[in-house]
């Protein structure tokens, strides 16, 4: 989908399918090669500008893998600071809106307290005895 092409698509050959000719033109697979290429040179350029403007905190992540090798979200938050958007820490808040209208997106039951942490869970039970 884009604007120089519109929205196409075109049927993919089924497992096993002999392959003899491509469901388009070489005009259109020419096209289809300089978007391609306009999208990845752009990704390119966003991803240079970015690790620019960011470079202080490249650095100082850079340092702190040399020195520990593995970080948490706890040394990102420590590096960089709290994240400028909410979290999202269940599965419901994760998928909210991703799905249709009539899409249920819960947890099944047997799932439903698979991140829920094991101390509030001990104190429950130690209250319930």
């Amino acid at each position: 989908m884009n604007e120089r092409l519109g929205n196409i698509s075109f049927e993919q050959p089924r497992e096993g399918e002999m392959v003899f000719d491509k469901p388009f033109s070489e005009a259109t697979a020419s096209i289809i090669d300089e978007e391609a290429h306009k999208l990845i040179s752009g990704a390119m350029s966003r991803t240079l500008e970015l690790l620019r403007k960011h470079k202080d905190d490249v650095a100082r992540v850079a340092e702190r893998l040399l020195e520990k090798e593995v970080l948490g979200r706890e040394d990102m938050i420590e590096l960089l600071g709290p994240r400028p958007f909410a979290e999202k820490h269940t599965y419901e808040e994760f998928v909210e809106g991703t799905g249709s209208f009539e899409e249920d997106t819960a947890l099944p039951e047997g799932l439903k307290d698979w991140n829920q942490d094991k101390k509030k869970k001990s104190d429950e039970s130690d209250v319930k005895s």
